[in-house]
């Protein structure tokens, strides 16, 4: 019967969509859809599509055919040369990463060579007796997120890599591995000055602005407060275990049924069996090619960004090297060399024959076509809405053309505007690169710098936000991946959460825009939000006391064991 209802909720929502196609064509009066409300249609058409269908892939497809038909103005081989992106500066070609693609598939080689080596089962031995419990684990998992601040794509994969048997022994649901490691992605790089983040957010601040750019990103920091929240929910929920909404039952299933997934889709079956490889592993068979791989990513990264090029302005300079750097070739050139070390240590250590390791190729490869796919359509889909598509962006800063008289309350209103951009586009970049130019128009320099630094992290905050709670976005797609969950179970599961976050954080900026004093606006955003997970977990124990029983019970029997 629900799938029954399903089909029917998901072809009452194609009619609607083609409905509303047929309304536009008829409406217009020919001077197209660019940097008009229809726009925001097509990512709003496959995040609905994919909600009701618990289907992606088609969805994402949808939204882009939507997009390059809009696009095209309904023009049938101008839609087709759109969504290709044959010379038209949009299109999936053009929206491509093909160093991130190589990237996720040396991680999915090097994740399948670390399980057959056996190192991902003796790093899950060493957690059983190191780590004594669920909230412990989720810590570890969070403070190594942390710990790798560097780029997003890379938290993502390697976090997943190494601490999938760890919460795998503690009973912790897939989706909410995905959350944790999702929450310690974005958010954490975004209150890093040594990131590619950084680097990223002060490119868009425009000439003339008082100061080095890079002071720009430092003044947003402690009021940032949608990425310092994430981290203070993480620690709370993990301490308190606090669940609520479908994670709850994503948990319940995880801790008594010992159901890691709950649903029946496994987009990684097999990848999680764990071999013990040639001979008797260690911890380090595993640390040591993730450590090897961290270290030579940021060689990769500042390499990219000039720091042994005499010809270059960053010569000599780490920081500089690694504001200008280039993610996706750092992160490519990095994590090849990373494997030939892992073939070669392996081999050398005796843990697994040549003719083994190379089964790891193709089976890397294969574990990471679910993400790609996903990826090359969110990324399509993205392309043909931002500037060289249907500009969002400039439909947007039409919207937001005559709010300067509230400036105390602007904070309040960029971060919902911001939240609002990157979810439908499924990009914070894309989202803060719209902002932050709006943002430094908006305030004085010389007599609002205080208001201007509250909103320049309200327009990353709500940047991050709108990215980490979007179905089309590339860190959750690439947060799914690491931890092993289907990618619709992440998304539903993390909704909650992720608002919850965002409502507090709406209520810190508007303290923020009256109080303008970063130390008094972060102890009461902070307050706030235990208080409000407090109050949650009050009313959630009340309504699900027998679930929460039956999870005290899981619990009991499997550390007393």
């Amino acid at each position: 019967m629900e799938k029954k209802g399903t089909r029917i909720a998901y072809f009452i929502a194609l009619a609607i969509v083609v409905i509303a196609l047929v309304i536009a064509k008829v409406a217009n009066d020919g001077s197209g859809f660019v940097a008009t409300g229809w726009a925001l249609f097509p990512p709003i058409v496959a995040i609905a599509l994919a909600l009701i269908s618990k289907e992606v892939y088609s969805s994402l497809f949808l939204g882009c055919v939507v997009g390059a038909l809009l696009l095209a103005n309904f023009q049938p081989w101008q839609m087709v040369v759109n969504f290709i992106g044959a010379g038209e500066g949009v299109g999936m070609i053009n929206a491509i990463d093909i160093s991130i693609l190589i990237f996720l598939v040396i991680l999915g080689i090097m994740v399948d060579l670390m399980n057959k080596a056996g190192g991902s089962a003796a790093f899950g031995r060493w957690a059983k007796k190191a780590v004594k419990t669920r909230s412990g684990a989720q810590l570890l998992t969070m403070l190594l997120g942390v710990l790798i601040f560097i780029d997003d794509y890379f938290n993502c994969l390697t976090v997943g890599a190494v601490m999938r048997p760890v919460t795998e022994s503690h009973k912790i649901s897939r989706a909410k591995l995905a959350y944790i490691i999702d929450a310690t992605a974005a958010p954490v790089c975004m209150l890093a000055p040594v990131s590619s983040w950084a680097a990223a957010v002060a490119s868009y601040v425009p000439d003339g602005f008082p100061g080095s750019r890079i002071s720009m990103f430092l003044s947003q920091i402690p009021f940032n407060y949608y990425c310092i929240l994430t981290l203070v929910m993480v620690i709370v929920t993990s301490l308190l275990n606090i669940d609520y909404g479908p994670m709850l039952t994503h948990e319940y299933n995880a801790q008594v049924k010992d159901d890691l997934f709950t649903t029946p889709e496994r987009p990684f079956e097999g990848a999680d069996d764990y071999e013990e490889g040639a001979k008797h592993s260690s911890v380090l068979d595993l640390l040591l090619p993730v450590i090897v791989l961290i270290a030579l990513c940021i060689v990769g990264l500042v390499w990219t960004g000039g720091m042994w090029d005499a010809e270059s302005d960053n010569y000599g300079n780490f920081v500089m090297s690694f504001s200008d750097a280039s993610a996706g070739t750092g992160l490519c050139l990095g994590s090849i060399i990373a494997l030939v070390f892992t073939f070669m240590y392996y081999w050398l250590r005796g843990l697994i024959t040549f003719e083994k390791s190379m089964e790891a190729i193709p089976n890397g490869f294969i574990q990471m076509i679910s993400p790609i796919l996903i990826l090359c359509f969110a990324w399509t889909l993205c392309g043909l809405c931002r500037d060289n598509g249907l500009q969002v962006g400039t439909f947007v800063e039409g919207v937001m053309a005559n709010t300067g008289s509230l400036a105390k309350f602007l904070p309040a209103v960029i971060f919902i505007v911001a939240c609002f951009i990157g979810f439908a586009t499924g990009t914070s970049w894309g989202t803060i690169g719209i902002m932050v130019p709006l943002v430094c128009a908006v305030f004085d320099w010389d007599t609002q710098m205080t208001l201007l630094s509250v909103g320049l992290a309200a327009s990353c905050a709500g940047g991050v936000c709108g990215d980490h709670l979007s179905p089309i976005s590339d860190t959750t797609i690439m947060a799914s991946a690491g931890a092993h969950c289907f990618h619709l179970n992440h998304v539903a599961t993390q909704l909650p959460y992720g608002i919850t976050v965002a409502a507090v954080s709406f209520v810190s900026f508007i303290i923020a825009g009256l109080v303008q004093s970063a130390v008094v606006c972060m102890i009461i955003a902070i307050v706030l939000m235990v208080a409000t997970l407090l109050v949650i977990k009050a009313v959630t124990a009340k309504k699900h006391a027998g679930v929460f029983a039956e999870m005290a019970e899981a619990d009991k029997v499997l550390y007393n064991k």
